[in-house]
């Protein structure tokens, strides 16, 4: 199951690396709460540039079968959350993600390194 997760996580973030998102993080919150396992979270220049990302991770588990539970935010395009069960994606615009500020939020959670070749 870690194994898997890991791959899941990866194949994220790359997709969100295609797509230009910028500071990409993952914590890892499985210490911390029952919400979720992990955290993605990336920014995004503009309303558009969120809408591509969110766009090319949906394509990317999707063709694994990986089934979104739930999508928030698409239509503004200011912070789309997609939820994966034990992976809760957020795609911020730039303004949104320091306003909203998640990663002060969750300070306690361990960052988790993810290298994109």
């Amino acid at each position: 199951m870690e194994n898997e997760l890991n791959n899941v996580i990866y194949r994220v973030c790359e997709a969100i690396d295609r797509k230009t998102g910028e500071d990409i993080v993952v914590l890892d919150l499985r210490r911390i709460t029952s919400i979720c396992d992990y955290f993605i979270i990336t920014s995004a220049a503009s309303t558009r540039q969120v809408k591509l990302i969110t766009d090319e991770i949906q394509e990317e588990l999707s063709e694994s079968n990986i089934e979104l539970l739930n999508r928030e935010g698409y239509d503004g395009g200011r912070w789309v959350l997609l939820d994966y069960g034990d992976i809760v994606i957020h795609i911020f615009h730039e303004k949104e993600r320091e306003f909203y500020n998640i990663e002060g939020i969750w300070k306690d959670a361990g960052k988790v390194h993810i290298d994109i070749d």
